[in-house]
């Protein structure tokens, strides 16, 4: 289980935004949705702890909760393409990969972030997303979609967070219930360490 990405992805797609450089902050991400109850979750405890982060959003997810959709860019967050049906591009031609996307991307016309599903992209959709993306990938994979242990979760952001870390969460049923546990204290955590959050890219 690897929570940082392998340093030789880094070097093989430097055209991928993997961290930050600069000052001592961090980026809060968080993965597919909207989606009921787990979104609204995830955005009361952003709110109550006064920061802004960045969802990459499905464009059917939007489709169907327009109202959670709205309430994220109502509070200030950043938005971002996910792709339109969560493909994986390993599996999925170019051309249908790209029409994918776009059909997200009418949905969030402002939008010039990309996050591939399962961090799993060719060279090949690189080469004609970057043209008009920044394409974000991650430092840090916090393993909420698989982990059931709050602490192991928590020690695999807290042990690895370092400047310009981007985190990856998920916004979905499969995380949620080890989130409601963890969230608020991992960001209460890298307050103490003395984080604080971006969602500017």
């Amino acid at each position: 289980m690897f929570v940082k990405p392998l340093a030789f992805f880094r070097f093989l797609y430097p055209s991928l935004i993997w961290k930050k450089a600069g000052s001592k902050k961090i980026w809060l991400t968080f993965d597919d949705g909207p989606t009921p109850e787990v979104t609204e979750f995830i955005l009361s405890v952003l709110k109550s702890e006064k920061i802004l982060a960045t969802f990459f959003l499905v464009g059917k997810d939007i489709l169907k909760n327009q109202l959670i959709y709205q309430k994220i860019k109502a509070d200030g967050h950043t938005i971002g393409n996910h792709t339109n049906s969560h493909l994986n591009g390993w599996k999925t031609s170019s051309k249908k990969y790209i029409q994918d996307i776009e059909k997200c991307q009418e949905l969030m016309k402002e939008n010039v972030l990309f996050r591939p599903p399962y961090g799993k992209i060719t060279s090949r959709q690189i080469l004609s997303l970057k043209k008009k993306y920044k394409l974000i990938l991650w430092d840090i994979l916090s393993y909420d979609f698989k982990e059931k242990n709050p602490t192991k979760l928590k020690n695999n952001i807290l042990e690895n967070i370092s400047d310009g870390s981007i985190v990856v969460f998920h916004n979905n049923k499969k995380s949620y219930e080890i989130l409601k546990k963890t969230l608020k204290n991992i960001i209460i955590e890298l307050k103490g360490m003395g984080y604080s959050f971006s969602s500017s890219w």
